[in-house]
Parts: structure tokens; C-alpha cells; sequence
């Protein structure tokens, strides 16, 4: 059976239907400035949802309580947006900036984070009833139009669509048992979602101590890891090197990801970046000459940017008594274990093999 509406329902619906084109752009204006907004700020979010209420979800609406409504202007909800971010913080950042950018109704707007329901985590967004300024829509009619705003989690989005899912669907209400369970899960999701944000500064805040280190020379209280590499390269530590080596032939340098021989490096048992340093200040003058007598009888003009950082490898492995299966063993590293790794290893210790560095070692 359909929804019969009384006399009021029907006036209110006609409202609707008469302004239903000013909600569409209002729908779309503020989907387009919060867009706009979020990428200007640099807040990367799981989504902007918007819409315009339906006629079907009005009259249930108006059904149930469409005498609360004077006239349709007082549904605050015909025009609806939600931002869904990743963190907890976030939501306080959209919120923030959304104060400058909306005219917000303070008395119609609520934070439902500060109700402290014990078993409400999916609903603890942020609610904002609000207008379009005029400089943005250029139409009085279209600012006079209220619309909601709710802030929340992508972990609070989740939750609120499966609870709504197995909790309220259907007529039979669940049994006390299962309603505290919704209850325990409920604080669980919330504490998720408070670390994540917290596990994300506490990240932040490590890696902005890390780079002030690199910026600052103190690589010998850096560990060496995937992020401090990473830092480390943004320094260029192998420029100089490579630099050198290019003069060789006049040779142009062609950028090559680095980060594949940070595992080369772990199997040296550097343990900092400051042993790092070391083993580019102690093995530079070898790296150059193994260098040279790999490019000398060449006529390349374009050489790998890895060329200095892979001579200085072949160097601490000879100098470290590893030979051929020690060249092997980088090799295998960077590119996989494959036959020829062993050939190519023997023409490395050959070509070292005349160098001072390992006449030295003979003696």
C-alpha cells in the first residue's frame, strides 16, 4: 500500500516539487566548493557524498512526522552532503575550514562525538546545518536554503551501514545479549579508529625527526630503514660520485630507483646512515677506479644513476673478503638469482683484480 500524506504532507510535497531544480544546484555548488576545498588544503578523503532527497524518502518522511514542518523550508535535510575521511583529526580539519567556507546554523547543529553514547560509535559524526553564502551561488533563493552537513570517519561510515544493516532492519528488535554486543564492538571500532589517527601522528612526528636529523648531518643516531633510506636519498649522497664517473665518457646520468640496494646495504650490517656515510667516504676512491675500468674502453654516453652506489657495493664486498660469490650475492639481490649472476660477478673480481685496493690485500 502506498503512503497517503494528509492536507499539510501534500502542501509541503507541492513546496518540494516547486523548488526541487534549486536543490539540485544547490547540491551541486556545495559539492564543487567542499571538492574544491579538500584539494586545496592538501586533505586527501575517502569520499564526498551528495544528494538530493527523493520524493519517496520525503513522503515517508512526511508521513511519520510532517506535522513538526510549517513549510518545507524547515527540513533541514532535502539537501544532504557527507564527507568521509580516514583519520579522527580529519574530521576537526574539515569542520574547521567548512566554518569559514558555509554560513553554519550553530542552534540547529550538533557534534554527536560529544554525546559519549556508550554504543553510538557510528553515529558519532559531526553534524553541520548550513547555507551558501551569496558569493558563491549569486541567487538569494538558493542561500536561503538550508542543507546538512555531516563530518565523520570512513571506520564511523562502515560501522553506521552494518549496523544499520543487521541491527535495525526488519521489525523484531534484537535480544538484550546482542544489543550489548553492538555495545562492546562499538567501543572497540572507537579505540581502532582514535589509534589510527594517533599511530599516524606518532608516524609523522618520527619521520619529521628523522629528516631534521639527515637535514643536519647527525646520521649516526639514524637507523638505517626503508624511511631513513628513502630521507637519505632526497640528499643526493651518491651526486658527487656519479658525477665523476659520468666525466669519464662526457656521459649523461639517467635516473635509476636506489632503494633496491637498501637490502645490499642491510647485508653489510650497516646498522645507521651514518655507517652509510662512512662506506661512501671510505670506498669513494675505489668505487671510481673499479668505475674506470669498467667504462674506459666504452664509448657509452648515457650511464645508470646506480652505477656509483653498485661500484661501491662491488668494492665493500671485495674489501670485505666475500670474492666472486660476494659480487654474486648483490647481484642476486637486485636482480634475482640467474646464472649469469656468476659471470658477471667473475668479470667484476677480474676487473678489480688490478686495482690498489686489492693489490693491497695480496701483500
Amino acid at each position: 500500500m502506498g503512503i497517503i500524506l494528509d492536507v499539510h504532507g501534500e502542501e509541503l510535497l507541492a513546496q518540494y516539487k516547486e523548488k526541487l531544480p534549486l536543490y539540485q544546484k544547490l547540491e551541486q555548488l556545495a559539492f564543487n566548493e567542499l571538492s574544491k576545498m579538500v584539494k586545496e588544503q592538501g586533505i586527501y578523503v575517502n569520499a564526498i557524498e551528495h544528494r538530493v532527497k527523493t520524493e519517496d524518502s520525503l513522503k515517508g518522511k512526511l508521513e511519520l512526522k510532517g506535522y513538526k514542518y510549517h513549510t518545507i523550508d524547515d527540513i533541514t535535510d532535502l539537501v544532504g552532503l557527507r564527507v568521509i575521511t580516514f583519520y579522527t583529526d580529519e574530521v576537526d580539519k574539515v569542520a574547521a575550514m567548512v566554518k569559514h567556507l558555509f554560513i553554519v546554523d550553530w542552534s540547529e547543529s550538533v557534534d554527536k562525538r560529544k554525546l559519549h553514547e556508550t554504543n553510538t560509535f557510528g553515529y558519532n559524526s559531526l553534524h553541520y546545518i548550513c547555507q551558501l553564502p551569496e558569493s558563491i551561488t549569486h541567487d538569494p533563493k538558493i542561500s536561503n536554503i538550508r542543507f546538512e552537513l555531516q563530518m565523520r570517519t570512513a571506520l564511523q561510515h562502515v560501522w553506521s551501514t552494518i549496523e544499520h544493516d543487521i541491527r535495525y532492519k526488519g521489525d523484531i528488535k534484537l535480544p538484550l545479549e546482542q544489543q550489548r554486543q553492538f555495545g562492546r564492538l562499538a567501543g572497540m571500532m572507537e579505540l581502532i579508529d582514535n589509534d589510527f589517527s594517533h599511530l599516524r601522528n606518532t608516524a609523522s612526528e618520527y619521520r619529521r625527526q628523522i629528516k631534521s636529523l639527515v637535514d643536519s648531518g647527525k646520521l649516526d643516531e639514524v637507523p638505517l630503514n626503508y624511511e631513513t633510506f628513502q630521507n637519505y636519498l632526497e640528499t643526493h649522497p651518491f651526486k658527487q660520485l656519479n658525477q665523476h664517473i659520468a666525466a669519464i665518457n662526457q656521459a649523461e646520468i639517467f635516473p635509476t630507483p636506489l632503494m633496491p640496494f637498501l637490502p645490499v646495504l642491510q647485508s653489510f650490517d650497516f646498522q645507521t646512515l651514518g655507517d652509510v656515510d662512512h662506506f661512501i667516504k671510505n670506498n669513494e676512491d675505489d668505487a671510481y677506479q673499479l668505475a674506470i675500468s669498467q667504462l674506459a674502453v666504452t664509448d657509452l654516453d648515457i650511464l645508470s644513476e646506480s652505477l656509483g652506489i653498485q661500484s661501491l657495493c662491488f668494492v665493500q664486498a671485495l674489501k670485505n673478503g666475500g670474492g666472486r660469490m660476494g659480487i654474486k650475492a648483490i647481484y642476486d639481490t637486485l636482480f634475482g638469482e640467474q646464472d649469469s649472476n656468476l659471470m658477471l660477478a667473475d668479470e667484476i673480481v677480474k676487473q678489480a683484480s688490478e686495482l690498489a685496493f686489492m693489490q693491497s690485500r695480496k701483500k
